[in-house]
């Protein structure tokens, strides 16, 4: 796998403005949304209270009771609850993390509880973990799992995060941003909605009505709301959107609550993605992509069997010795930007997860380095990195990005603290390790087409013998995808790794990349890559380490001048990559489909059971933990990991949608 910041052939997007995956015109540069932390601060008797909106987080009577009173109590749970194999919870305003960690403490109580308690939470100006603890400490029967969650709480950044909490069984979706945009942007059935915004005097925008008329949509059969809040505007507005709501007897002082729920009679059927027949999946490729997969599906209680023609995983473009893992900025802050984003910041969670259940993972998550290309980009770079917390990104001048080198840097740079190397071979085994019992991984094994019979689908081989057979099918081929599904637009493309001996270059304490990258010395080796070419050619080739050089001399001016490309060794690797170097993560369309002129991507028949996870390119350690989330997700019938907008931009049919378009 290439996994260079920029290569030949490969867009310049981490400073130009894009359309994306999405096929639309570029937009016009703008300036990114940025995510204000909140700010802490005490009324007299020491409540938390928000100076923006001169408003309490939480009851002065009590914070866990009335979260237990208000929000649980009143949507009938845990009672509600029982038998289900998920429940799905919406708040609207997290604020201090109260409500969740009461909802978390009540399903761990529970002695029928679901298998797993999906958290959905908007807010728009999240606490610093720092603050969080301050905050915490007045709860103390909910240390331990306030503990937890402040160890996994995200980068603050835009957009949507997931964490999961207790071994994987509960799962957090923070929706940083403002309330109804996230809203909008979700894509889930919920069953319990907790409304816990400010006062609607204060903060209306949390208690619109158009806000409420999306809570309808995102609304499972016989969900339930609860909220301290009994403003008539608030009222009305839940009545317009089809609420049902009555007063109770609200907790402390507060006379009044609301709850309420929103009748089936003359509501159109909500279509839900939903597992196959008995949870049983085939995984063709064990790369990154169906390694990633067969875990995520495993862990929802599926039983997969992957596939792959190889004696061992990670041997295609998933099977170079490093890699390094760092975000892709942009002046707009694109779809590309946005999408490559939420995976840099989900995949050391990932890794954690895995390394929390035993499995090793071979990595150096201690910071990545971008070097400026040149002047003009480092004063882009720096004006950039204003606009970020300093724990996502920030710039350093050419003095500290020397000292992060351990060699004279010719500019400064970009410093990405969550980033680092990889070697993508033993994450491979350590996700299939973790799928335990559940995923039986089957090397050797070369599938030459696919059959659809029985409700089942079939992999066949050459001799046209069925062998293996299951509901749902997910290709994961990468660069082979064309000779199962040759109508999916994932090209290969040649990338080639150069190999240098430590002790020929400085000690480098970082990965490091400038169109191009340099890890840290693996079993002995500099991985330095990579090139980017449109042909086959499995050799090494003396010319793509002539280029890897000049690439290593972007990064470490004047290092490596003795070394002799004819001398060096390397590794070839073909990438599957999308004309707009956007994965395919979904289900696959149909391939001639019959399309009204008006069409969009939810209209297109899909072929039943039948997915991909393709096309990752020089990001595949970048993307693969949560695009295979985003597929297991779809899978399993969960609330999505990512925004509308993100899934549409990597959906397997947009190119036919392009198409049909164009007439």
């Amino acid at each position: 796998m290439a996994l260079s910041s920029r290569s030949p052939g490969h867009p310049k997007n981490d400073l130009a403005p894009s359309g994306g995956g999405s096929g639309a015109v570029p937009e016009p540069e703008a300036q990114h949304p940025s995510v204000s932390p909140a700010v802490l601060a005490r009324d007299a008797d020491g409540t938390p209270v928000s100076p923006a909106y001169g408003d309490i987080y939480h009851s002065a009577d009590g914070g866990p009771g009335q979260a237990r009173h208000v929000f649980l109590s009143g949507n009938g749970l845990p009672q509600r609850w029982a038998g289900q194999d998920r429940c799905v919870i919406l708040e609207n305003g997290f604020g201090t993390g109260l409500n969740f960690l009461a909802t978390w403490a009540a399903w761990r109580d529970a002695s029928q509880r679901p298998a797993r308690l999906h958290y959905l939470a908007t807010e728009n100006a999240p606490f610093r973990a720092d603050d969080l603890a301050q905050l915490h400490a007045a709860w103390p029967e909910l240390a331990d799992l306030a503990a937890e969650l402040r160890r996994a709480w995200p980068v603050l950044t835009p957009g949507f995060h997931r964490i999961e909490l207790d071994q994987g069984r509960v799962a957090l979706t923070l929706m940083l941003g403002e309330a109804e945009t996230s809203l909008r942007r979700l894509e889930a059935r919920v069953d319990a909605f907790y409304l816990d915004g400010f006062d609607p005097r204060r903060n209306p925008a949390m208690w619109s009505p158009s806000l409420c008329k999306r809570l309808a949509r995102l609304a499972a059969p016989e969900a339930t709301l609860a909220t301290w809040c009994v403003a008539g505007s608030v009222r009305e507005g839940l009545h317009a959107a089809g609420f049902v709501t009555e007063k109770r007897p609200g907790f402390g002082r507060k006379r009044e609550m609301l709850t309420g729920f929103l009748p089936q009679r003359g509501r159109a059927a909500h279509a839900e993605s939903g597992p196959g027949e008995g949870n049983q999946a085939l995984i063709l490729g064990a790369g990154l992509a169906g390694c990633a997969l067969a875990e995520r599906l495993a862990a929802r209680g599926w039983r997969v069997e992957v596939l792959e023609r190889h004696a061992a995983p990670g041997q295609e473009a998933s099977g170079n010795l490093a890699g390094i893992a760092r975000p892709l900025l942009s002046r707009d802050d694109n779809i590309a930007s946005r999408l490559n984003r939420a995976c840099f910041l989900h995949l050391p969670r990932a890794f954690a997860a895995l390394e929390a259940a035993g499995q090793t993972v071979r990595r150096g998550f201690d910071g990545v380095l971008q070097v400026a290309r040149d002047a003009v980009h480092e004063t882009r770079q720096r004006e950039m990195a204003e606009s970020w917390p300093a724990d996502f990104v920030r710039f350093v001048e050419r003095e500290e990005a020397s000292r992060l080198l351990g060699w004279p840097a010719a500019l400064g740079g970009w410093w990405f603290p969550g980033g680092g190397w990889c070697n993508p071979p033993g994450a491979c085994r350590a996700w299939l390790a973790a799928g335990g019992d559940a995923v039986r991984f089957r090397p050797d094994t070369a599938i030459a087409a696919l059959e659809r019979r029985d409700g089942r689908w079939h992999a066949l081989d050459a001799a046209g013998r069925s062998v293996a057979a299951a509901p749902v099918l997910i290709l994961a081929t990468g660069a082979a995808t064309r000779l199962l599904a040759p109508d999916l637009p994932a090209n290969p493309v040649r990338g080639q790794v150069s190999h240098v001996p430590a002790g020929v270059l400085p000690v480098l304490p970082h990965a490091a990349c400038c169109e191009g990258y340099l890890t840290p010395a693996v079993d002995g080796i500099h991985c330095l890559g990579a090139s980017y070419a449109y042909d086959e050619e499995k050799d090494l080739r003396e010319e793509e380490h002539a280029g890897n050089l000049v690439r290593l001399r972007r990064i470490l001016p004047g290092a490596g001048q003795d070394i002799e490309p004819a001398r060096l060794g390397g590794r070839v690797g073909f990438r599957a990559a999308t004309p707009d170097r956007l994965p395919l993560a979904g289900a696959l369309p149909e391939s001639a489909p019959a399309l009204a002129a008006d069409a969009r991507l939810r209209d297109i028949p899909r072929q039943e059971g039948l997915y991909g996870l393709l096309g990752l390119g020089s990001r595949g350690l970048v993307w693969a933990a949560l695009a295979a989330e985003i597929v297991a997700s779809r899978l399993h019938g969960d609330p999505m990991p990512i925004e509308n907008d993100l899934l549409e931009a990597i959906d397997p049919a947009r190119f036919l949608l392009r198409r049909h378009r164009r007439g």
